[in-house]
């Protein structure tokens, strides 16, 4: 929302004079892209200030939806973060790419009472989580949405302190839905102590040129120069990364 001292309109004049001074100088370089991309730019920076309010105005979600996700359960925690899950749903309805859900602070961060915070936590995010894929589906978005739940690591198989767990990088778990990958599908393993993945492994940089493979791009080749060199997405000249085929549908 602008400033209470800022006229009405006054941001919609400001745009408008600075889109005319651009496209005056576009005239001027038709050959220049990069200003042309700044121009687009700007006005999708625009529409999304003035499309922003209505999309998180919750009040006009019907009853049954506003209970799929939970937004009135009793634990406060959960109906936070439900409201976040269906801010998430009207974004992609409106042509949002890229939208991230994440809860408060760092609560998966479980150096101490595990078992015990691991049950909040899930009472906290399984309806929601569950109800953004269900209503996705039933709207006809979850074919061209990618829904990716995870964090950046695992935890240990053993006690720390506490009852708490320490981070482990060899092996942790995640959810894909959506986008072209398979469903009902449980890739990979641990060895039997839950500590390193043995069997199927999927390294982060395999698991970013599949994601990269199902939004159409190919990792080896979407390159951007990096001190003097063209790198990629995955690092793939030093990481090898591939796509995980078994994966996708």
């Amino acid at each position: 929302a602008p400033p209470p001292d800022v006229p009405p309109g006054a941001r919609e004049n400001q745009l408008r004079f600075l889109d005319s001074i651009n496209r005056g100088h576009l005239a001027n370089h038709p050959d220049n892209s990069e200003l042309a991309a700044r121009i687009r730019n700007f006005e999708i920076a625009a529409r999304m200030q003035t499309s922003v309010p209505e999309v998180l105005d919750l009040s006009g979600e019907p009853d049954h939806v506003r209970k799929l996700y939970g937004l009135d359960h009793a634990n406060k925690s959960t109906a936070n973060y439900a409201r976040r899950c269906l801010m998430a749903r009207r974004l992609v309805e409106r042509g949002v790419r890229f939208v991230q859900v994440y809860l408060n602070g760092q609560p998966w961060d479980t150096h101490d009472k595990n078992a015990e915070r691991l049950h909040g936590l899930c009472e906290m995010t399984d309806q929601p989580s569950a109800a953004l894929v269900m209503d996705l589906k039933q709207r006809g978005l979850l074919e061209n949405t990618i829904v990716l739940w995870t964090g950046e690591f695992g935890r240990l198989p053993v006690s720390q302190g506490k009852d708490g767990r320490d981070h482990n990088r060899h092996g942790f778990s995640l959810w894909i839905a959506g986008g072209g990958f398979r469903k009902g599908y449980v890739h990979g393993a641990t060895d039997d102590f839950g500590y390193r993945s043995v069997t199927d492994v999927v390294r982060v940089s395999d698991l970013h040129a599949t994601l990269l493979h199902a939004l159409g791009l190919d990792h080896r080749r979407l390159t951007y120069p990096h001190d003097g060199r063209e790198d990629s997405l995955t690092d793939v000249t030093v990481t090898d990364a591939a796509v995980v085929k078994e994966l996708l549908a």
